[in-house]
């Protein structure tokens, strides 16, 4: 369906499948990675996932979701609860430059548009965030931030995480859960978190970030046996987290972007130095490349037409204007071939290299993979809705909790 006809019919299909009615509260589970295909192909994968199932088959579930560039993983947390581009709501990539070298996007003071915690709290509800990105800052009633001065995988130090929480709630989470208190915050104690503010607070928002399936499928690639079972396992925490729901809560589950095998780097550098071209021009960001030199461009279709060239297709001018609009008209993007991801080496370097510890990757132009959406729950009819754009994600959001949005 043409985008533009959809965003006619976005609030029809909102009245059909979301009642109007009732202050209902809204808990948004964020499965990082998970591509539609694991939902969509379940039974094919041979995907244990008796809760997902239950959600999917007694839901609203969308054909996929196209998400925003670049399709990683805070910028796109971002676009799901602000309904902004990268460039609009501030979140450019995971990390930023700053005086301290690269870090991530951690501070709330970085958003530049309002976000839907902003729009509960102003209709004077409560609002809770586990390990939700770019929520270190004031005005979320309970927050357990994503923040980590160290990582373990998709384990981040629970030190760091307290330093920057809404003080004393990891304390009183590891009062009712002795075992929380872990060394690394994982998504066994996201879910513990999850579970106490749900028995003891019921907040009316809240936004949980599960991380465990992302580490598992870059390390092992998406559909292999670990990212499969990495699923799995969340699947079990998610029965765990719906067994003590609150009343009048709808489900949201969401994810930030796809996944891809692609265990080759083709090094960009050594490429341009074999074929005598110049870098200046042209920008490398992983899952495509972007470039205003003619050269480059005639080189590259021509690279193209070679099976081991690792260049994949020329992105045309529509989605460019769809997905970067305002960007310059000479300015020219490809995506690698399936398998390759664009990196930026030693010109005198080998030019293809299998990347450690990285058999999966995301970052993708947005057409090549799906994320996921799903609602359920009280006045939320089963269904299905067409392929969604992440950015209409929040509506849905807002009109389930029947708070203002946009806000004004």
């Amino acid at each position: 369906m043409p985008r533009r006809i959809y965003a006619l019919i976005l609030p029809l299909l909102c009245l059909t499948l979301i009642a109007e009615g009732q202050n209902r509260k809204l808990l948004v589970i964020s499965i990082d990675g998970l591509d539609h295909r694991y939902l969509k192909d379940r039974d094919s994968l041979g995907l244990r996932i008796p809760n997902l199932r239950k959600l999917v088959d007694g839901g609203s579930w969308a054909d996929g979701v196209v998400g925003v560039v670049p399709t990683n993983t805070w910028p796109s947390h971002i676009t799901l609860i602000t309904g902004a581009r990268a460039a609009e709501h501030g979140i450019l990539d995971n990390n930023i430059q700053t005086a301290k070298g690269s870090e991530r996007y951690w501070y709330m003071s970085y958003l530049k548009v309002p976000t839907l915690w902003d729009a509960v709290r102003k209709a004077g509800r409560t609002t809770a965030t586990i390990t939700w990105p770019v929520t270190v800052g004031e005005g979320i009633t309970y927050n357990v931030p994503e923040y980590f001065e160290r990582r373990n995988g998709g384990g981040m130090d629970l030190k760091s995480i307290e330093a920057k929480g809404t003080p004393g709630l990891i304390a009183a989470i590891a009062q009712e859960y002795p075992s929380f208190a872990t060394e690394w915050m994982d998504d066994r104690t996201r879910a513990l978190a999850t579970m106490f503010l749900l028995r003891k607070h019921q907040p009316d928002l809240t936004l949980l970030h599960f991380v465990d399936h992302d580490a598992a499928a870059h390390d092992n690639g998406p559909f292999t046996r670990e990212a499969n079972a990495a699923i799995e396992y969340t699947d079990e925490l998610i029965g765990q987290i719906l067994a003590v729901l609150p009343r009048n809560t709808v489900v949201a589950i969401v994810s930030d972007h796809g996944f891809e095998a692609a265990p080759k780097d083709l090094n960009v550098a050594a490429l341009f130095a074999s074929k005598k071209l110049a870098m200046a021009g042209t920008t490398v960001r992983g899952g495509y490349l972007s470039t205003t030199d003619e050269n480059v461009v005639k080189a590259l279709r021509e690279a193209g037409g070679d099976a081991g060239a690792c260049i994949g297709r020329e992105i045309p001018r529509a989605e460019v204007d769809r997905f970067l609009p305002g960007t310059a008209a000479g300015v020219m993007f490809f995506e690698p071939a399936a398998g390759c991801f664009f990196g930026r080496g030693r010109a005198d370097g080998p030019m293809i290299a299998e990347k450690a510890g990285e058999a999966g990757r995301h970052g993708h132009w947005p057409t090549r993979f799906r994320a996921t959406f799903l609602l359920w729950g009280p006045g939320v009819e089963r269904g299905r809705l067409p392929e969604m754009d992440m950015r209409e994600a929040v509506m849905h959001f807002a009109r389930v909790m029947g708070v203002q949005w946009p806000m004004k």
